[in-house]
């Protein structure tokens, strides 16, 4: 099987790296290289730079702001974008939301929406999970009454990543009690300016601020932020699940972090050796890069064989699952690599080191977001076993 991209995807790569090294801050990329998560202010700078070219949200129509990209371009383009390393786009805005209003939305929803979407101008956030139906997303409790032109929301939502630089949060809430798990619930676009939200913080095991839990009491949203029908928002869930489930491998990111590994134990002198020097370091090191090899190729297989991919629905799961061993193996190499000033305090923001062990304890968190890794293992096992 011939995995080569075509002259023409070379091109499209050769833009999209020439476009990174004129157009990328210095500051946003050394901080990123060094292992800290990109801000807000990170975030929001680099997909206004990227919205500029349609690359902010490649994927969508031109008609809203993409560039039309296919799967294979936009590949390419997240691929150089973790290698550089840069921002991503913001996933709630442009993978999750933009979709389902350009499937589900009104007119109104989508030129009023989309463009800030694509631009940062508004930030989202995700309200789905609840205290107590986390993977059993159908249980939600989380209330919203019609009351005239609005519907009044009362309830919880939790591990609301970036709810605290959110300007609104799309959200699942149930509008019928009497109706089955699935329906009876709906899909609200809530500002999270609106009196009777209160939203508190949640410190991971990194010591850093990325999820939050949401509370509304008694708040007012206007029916004309419902997206689709009422008691049919299961149908944007299912939906929007989807596409969060795409460009899982993190080939990229697996690259870029190896790369720095590879420097840091470079310039890192223990004794009177520098650390790349550790035959059982450099074999470590070679094991790793071989297997991002062959994560690498596994994913353009993905993707170029679609009539294998059609026979083998369980080949996501591989990619998930290996993309995230990787991941954590990766990361687990680099907080060794850091050593003692890899446990300094979070918020020093002047060494390279400081923010590695931190970036270990959050990878854990790979093997339970779009999808846990026991799941994808049920998976493979039905597919093997038939």
């Amino acid at each position: 099987m011939d995995l080569r991209l075509s002259p023409a995807q070379e091109a499209f790569r050769a833009e999209v790296r020439a476009f990174i090294e004129e157009r990328l801050p210095e500051d946003i990329r050394a901080r990123l290289r060094a292992g800290h998560p990109a801000q807000k202010e990170d975030t929001v700078t680099w997909q206004r730079i990227l919205n500029e070219r349609g690359w902010a949200a490649p994927h969508w129509p031109r008609k809203f702001g993409g560039a039309e990209l296919g799967q294979l371009e936009r590949l390419i383009l997240l691929d150089e974008m973790f290698r550089a390393p840069t921002p991503l786009p913001q996933v709630f805005n442009v993978t999750m939301l933009g979709p389902v209003l350009m499937k589900f939305g009104t007119p109104e929803q989508c030129e009023y929406f989309l463009p800030k979407l694509a631009n940062l101008d508004l930030w989202f956030c995700q309200g789905f999970s609840e205290p107590g139906s986390g993977s059993d997303l159908a249980s939600l409790r989380t209330a919203a009454k019609r009351d005239g032109d609005h519907y009044v929301v009362n309830g919880q939502k939790i591990w609301t990543t970036t709810a605290h630089w959110a300007d609104w949060v799309f959200a699942l809430v149930r509008t019928n009690p009497e109706a089955k798990k699935q329906e009876g619930i709906s899909f609200l676009l809530i500002d999270l300016k609106s009196p009777g939200i209160t939203i508190r913080p949640i410190r991971s095991i990194d010591g850093d601020h990325h999820l939050n839990e949401v509370f509304f009491d008694d708040v007012r949203v206007p029916v004309e932020n419902l997206v689709g029908e009422e008691n049919k928002g299961w149908n944007c869930a299912k939906f929007l699940l989807g596409n969060e489930r795409t460009g899982i491998a993190n080939v990229g990111l697996c690259r870029e972090r190896l790369d720095y590994a590879r420097e840091l134990a470079d310039r890192t002198v223990q004794g009177e050796n520098r650390l790349i020097d550790d035959p059982k370091l450099r074999s470590e090191i070679a094991t790793l890069d071989a297997e991002v090899r062959a994560l690498e190729v596994t994913n353009w297989r993905f993707l170029l064989t679609p009539n294998e991919q059609a026979r083998i629905p369980a080949f996501a799961s591989v990619l998930k699952l290996k993309g995230v061993e990787l991941q954590q193996d990766i990361n687990a190499l680099l907080a060794r690599l850091a050593g003692p000033q890899g446990l300094e305090k979070r918020g020093k923001r002047d060494t390279d080191r400081g923010p590695l062990t931190p970036r270990y304890f959050y990878s854990r968190a790979a093997s339970i977001y779009g999808g846990t890794s026991e799941v994808q293992k049920d998976i493979l096992a039905k597919a093997i076993v038939g």
